[in-house]
């Protein structure tokens, strides 16, 4: 293993002191009023709320050789979008101010965190700055950021990701290296043979990660092998949630379901439903089975054996990023058929920060037979913004509001429903779950409670 050096230790030092100044002023702000310290520390004995957002964080520095400017931190988002005079550094923190006056019980992360390939300094530099304040109420789940090459840059198989969530090992030999981080070459994680399935081939020299420590707020990663497992479960009030992790293609045994490392996951699962007993479940991961993009990836065709388990065990909610819109869909059975008796609702939420995307009412794309546009209840590739799901004993209320930033008055993805109300959208409503009592009146949306 590598010693840490360069640009990594900037970014520690940098980190390092900025958590410093953060902490003095926050310090500085505290009164001694109870009141003040009602959030997050307290709990109310109300519903939990949690938040639900993913395709958060732009790389921050300068732009990577065959890299669009649009996806850097400080160049103003041009191309897509409503927000065309903001930097994605604006987003960001526009998202985080949300969940910060939205005060929840947790935050659920959907994947693609950290742009492009989730470098450990990345993190530091970027998702630290406005995310971070978060970090102990975060439930992550990773994307393909966090996994592959993109945009000409080299992935870095998680390792970045880990090293965030889970923190990392150091060096502990009595010498001049003692308490620095160790760190790992990782050998590019998309040959050639995966370019295709990993979006870009890496073209740049692989930057040294640390060493993520093997159990952590991201789930296992086993240092000894480099291969990341990065799927755990939770109950948050009356719920079980489970946060999967989908990035196969480039694991042992890729994205089938009898590989080694899917394969694995699929077992856990099935058993970790076998013996969930609330009353209510969620499941989260990055790639959506059913793309309101039209843009379907080997990992969302590979998630379709989530949706087989899930529904088998009545799940309600599928939570998902990586198009960077809005969706909310009627409940679906595995096939994406509708199915308002045991189906399952699916939610994109890719709007935390990053550049946005367009709905796809027509298929011109990849998604083939899943794409599933028909079924599609609420949409919008307008509006970054976060999603508040007060999870209820036996239901769920749901709540997407765009993000507080100033709007033009004509959008420039389209299409948006409902409409939006100037330069506001807001998608409100509520639905039961499978095993509660009031089941026999259904999920559906409430219309009076849209607020728009």
């Amino acid at each position: 293993m590598n010693m840490i050096q360069g640009k990594f230790r900037a970014a520690l030092l940098m980190g390092a002191v900025a958590s410093v100044l953060a902490f003095a002023a926050g310090a500085k702000a505290q009164a001694p009023s109870a009141s003040n310290n009602t959030w997050p520390y307290a709990t109310t004995g109300k519903s939990p709320v949690l938040a639900v957002v993913g395709d958060i964080a732009c790389q921050p520095g300068a732009t990577e050789v065959g890299e669009a400017s649009k996806e850097t931190c400080t160049t103003p988002s041009t191309s897509k979008g409503a927000y065309t005079s903001a930097s994605l550094y604006q987003s960001q923190e526009a998202t985080a101010t949300q969940i910060e006056n939205m005060k929840p019980d947790a935050v659920a992360l959907l994947g693609d965190l950290q742009y492009q390939v989730g470098l450990y300094s990345d993190f530091e530099n970027s998702f630290d700055l406005t995310y971070g304040a978060f970090k102990f109420l975060e439930r992550p789940s990773p994307g393909n950021h966090e996994f592959y090459d993109e945009h000409s840059a080299t992935g870095v198989a998680g390792y970045g990701y880990f090293s965030y969530f889970n923190g990392f090992l150091i060096d502990t030999t009595n010498d001049a290296n003692e308490g620095k981080p160790l760190t790992t070459t990782i050998t590019d994680p998309c040959p050639p043979s995966l370019a295709t399935a990993c979006n870009y081939p890496g073209l740049t020299t692989p930057t040294p990660q640390p060493t993520p420590r093997a159990d952590g707020q991201a789930g296992h990663f086993e240092s000894q092998t480099g291969v990341a497992d990065g799927w755990y479960s939770y109950n948050l009030g009356s719920w079980h949630l489970i946060s999967l992790n989908v990035e196969c293609s480039t694991q042992p045994g890729g994205c089938s379901d009898t590989g080694s490392w899917f394969g694995a996951e699929l077992e856990w699962l099935k058993k970790d439903l076998e013996e969930n007993h609330s009353s209510c479940t969620a499941a989260y991961w990055h790639q959506p089975t059913f793309s309101a993009a039209d843009s379907l990836a080997p990992e969302g065709t590979a998630a379709q054996a989530f949706w087989q388990l899930l529904y088998k065990h009545k799940a309600d909610l599928v939570l998902n990023g990586h198009d960077h819109l809005y969706a909310r869909y009627k409940p679906l059975d595995p096939s994406g058929n509708p199915d308002s008796e045991r189906g399952i609702r699916e939610f994109i939420v890719g709007t935390g920060g990053e550049t946005l995307d367009a709905v796809a009412l027509s298929t011109t794309g990849d998604a083939g037979a899943q794409f599933n546009a028909a079924n599609l209840e609420a949409y919008t590739g307008d509006y970054w913004g976060v999603m508040a799901l007060r999870l209820d004993p036996n239901g769920y209320k749901w709540d997407f509001e765009s993000a507080p930033l100033a709007s033009p008055t004509v959008a420039l993805n389209g299409p948006t429903s409902p409409a939006a109300v100037a330069g506001v959208y807001s998608d409100k409503g509520f639905g039961f779950c499978h095993n509660s009592p009031d089941r026999d009146r259904h999920d559906h949306d409430d219309d009076h409670d849209h607020d728009h």
